[in-house]
């Protein structure tokens, strides 16, 4: 069964290590999102390289395509992905949110029309930890329904509640499984805090949760438009509301500013498409901010993405030649800006670790922030 060990802390700041049946993970960590069984562009190894340990798969689109018991035959995610560590999904319960406008919602269920074939399809708590249970991830999460951030609060504690009536029943058919998958291997459930901005119904759904005695929690609900600093005011009580011995996983955030202040607040994991997805749109992250790579002024320029980056693009390839293949509508292009985005989110986290061992995490998170958010 999925473990976390503490190692150091610094105020609420945590390391630790996640064990799971596919390795031991050194947390904080930022899990690249492979939403169609494919971290888009790179191979496993290539993936690997860039010093990423856990990542992420999307259970709608897999459901979807090319559906569970085709990839329980190809011997599951870890097989198909050829990626031997350890592999989260997520629920599908974002694209409750997200295709609000395909969807709908009866009792405990939830039906949606295709995005691929317009067919119907249906999730119900059961048949989301039975499709995770035929993917095979180390980590599985329930479905939950995550309000709009200019819900009601109504809304938001409807939500609420369904979310933590659907974890009873995620709790209850993951233990029918045997919490383990198709393949044998030992899979946890994380349970789904929200409740919006509210702090009363974050804490009620935090302590409902709790009694579950799931092996990790997730906070839900955020980086959806309520900003920077609202969000900090949300985790401002996840170190009290949430178990001391489990993960801690805060869904879909990868902006490092936001990264920084949740990790600051005891947060263990992240997830986001944002390396990936702004890579293919040309932006390089770096410790001294973002680089567009289109822009005209790095066509011929000699130098890497960043000087001081390691990464296999930035010792092989100048910006000169980034930007040339992204102009000629080069494959290799967002493939080398992939590498190099998820290469400095891998440095970005393993900083952190070291920081948080050596108990200067505040001085360096203030230091981070100014070099790559200057004048904000």
């Amino acid at each position: 069964m999925l473990t976390w060990e503490p190692k150091a802390t610094c105020g609420a700041a945590r390391r630790g290590v996640l064990k799971t049946d596919h390795g031991s993970v050194e947390t904080p960590i930022f899990m690249p999102v492979g939403t169609c069984g494919s971290v888009k562009g790179l191979t496993a190894a290539q993936l690997h390289d860039t010093g990423s340990r856990m990542i992420l798969a999307n259970t709608y689109h897999m459901l979807l395509r090319p559906g569970p018991e085709i990839v329980r035959e190809l011997g599951g995610l870890h097989s198909m992905m050829a990626w031997d560590g350890p592999i989260l999904t997520d629920s599908g319960g974002y694209q409750v949110f997200s295709l609000a406008h395909m969807r709908k919602i009866a009792g405990d269920s939830v039906t949606f029309r295709s995005h691929i074939d317009g067919r119907r399809v249906e999730l119900t708590p059961e048949n989301v930890v039975d499709t995770q249970h035929q993917l095979g991830p180390d980590v599985m999460m329930q479905l939950d329904i995550c309000a709009a951030a200019d819900a009601t609060r109504e809304q938001f504690a409807d939500a609420m509640e369904t979310s933590v009536r659907w974890a009873i029943q995620s709790r209850d058919a993951w233990d029918q499984r045997g919490r383990k998958s198709v393949q044998g291997h030992s899979q946890a459930l994380f349970a789904i805090q929200q409740g919006g901005i509210h702090q009363d119904l974050r804490r009620e759904s935090a302590e409902r949760l709790v009694e579950l005695d799931l092996p990790g929690y997730a906070v839900g609900g955020l980086a959806i438009g309520e900003g920077h600093e609202v969000m900090c005011h949300v985790l401002d009580e996840v170190d009290e509301l949430l178990p001391q011995h489990k993960p801690r996983y805060l869904m879909g955030v990868g902006e490092p500013r936001d990264i920084l202040a949740a990790i600051a607040r005891g947060i263990d994991m992240f997830d986001c498409v944002m390396p990936t997805r702004n890579a293919r749109n040309t932006q390089a992250f770096t410790w001294n901010g973002r680089v567009k790579m289109k822009n005209a002024k790095h066509a011929r320029a000699a130098e890497p993405i960043d000087p001081t980056c390691t990464c296999y693009a930035c010792r092989n390839y100048s910006r000169g030649t980034i930007r040339h293949l992204f102009a000629a509508n080069e494959m290799l292009a967002p493939t080398l800006m992939t590498i190099h985005n998820l290469h400095f989110f891998a440095e970005f986290l393993a900083a952190i670790r070291e920081s948080i061992s050596a108990g200067t995490y505040a001085e360096d998170s203030a230091r981070w922030l100014a070099q790559m958010y200057p004048g904000v």
